[in-house]
């Protein structure tokens, strides 16, 4: 599947029905997580591999993993009203996706289960909570040994500091974000702002 046939399918998914602010659910637009899924299919991070989603939402990232043949995908968040989405969406497009009801930061969270080869994010970015995005790069490197992860333009310093001695950054893509109207305090019906693809391999 190319990128293009990729992100056409991922456009027909279903969004969040009734995003929180508080948990920053901004649904990752087709054309970042297509470019993701891809980008690391072709470096042999997603056919055939196992790969966990963290903070799915609505399930773009693991339901792409597995269009894209993901030997087991996992997709985990916290919000059941997201969890029920993403389960649709994998019906939808005739994928296997375990999607599972989960707080990342809950100690009791089984993550022998959970180890994985391949763990792609799109992690809050700390816009209503700051660094909302570490848990999720701190459970990312425990599950697996490679990491691809959808950050605010200009996080690569950060993210280099915080997994220094645990990961290095193999890659940085920049790609826009197309941000549309989603909470209250919205102004514009679109906002295309610039991210950060980053990949990390544990070390």
């Amino acid at each position: 599947m190319n990128l293009r046939q990729l992100e056409m399918r991922l456009e027909r998914l279903e969004g969040f029905e009734r995003p929180t602010a508080r948990l920053e659910q901004y649904q990752t637009p087709a054309p970042v997580a297509a470019r993701l899924l891809h980008h690391a299919a072709m470096q042999g991070a997603i056919g055939g591999q196992r790969v966990c989603d963290l903070g799915c939402g609505t399930g773009v990232l693991a339901c792409g993993a597995a269009l894209l043949g993901a030997s087991a995908v996992t997709g985990l968040d916290i919000d059941p009203a997201a969890i029920a989405v993403a389960r649709r969406n994998a019906e939808a497009l005739g994928v296997t996706v375990e999607f599972l009801v989960a707080d990342i930061r809950d100690p009791d969270l089984d993550r022998s289960s959970l180890a994985c080869d391949t763990v792609v994010m799109n992690p809050p970015f700390g816009a209503q909570k700051a660094h909302a995005d570490r848990p999720f790069i701190d459970l990312a490197l425990e599950l697996a040994g490679v990491v691809y992860g959808i950050f605010n333009e200009g996080s690569t310093p950060f993210v280099a500091a915080y997994t220094d001695g645990r990961a290095t950054i193999e890659e940085v893509i920049r790609c826009a974000f197309p941000m549309r109207r989603t909470f209250a305090h919205h102004r514009k019906d679109r906002v295309d702002i610039t991210v950060e693809v980053i990949r990390l391999k544990r070390i």
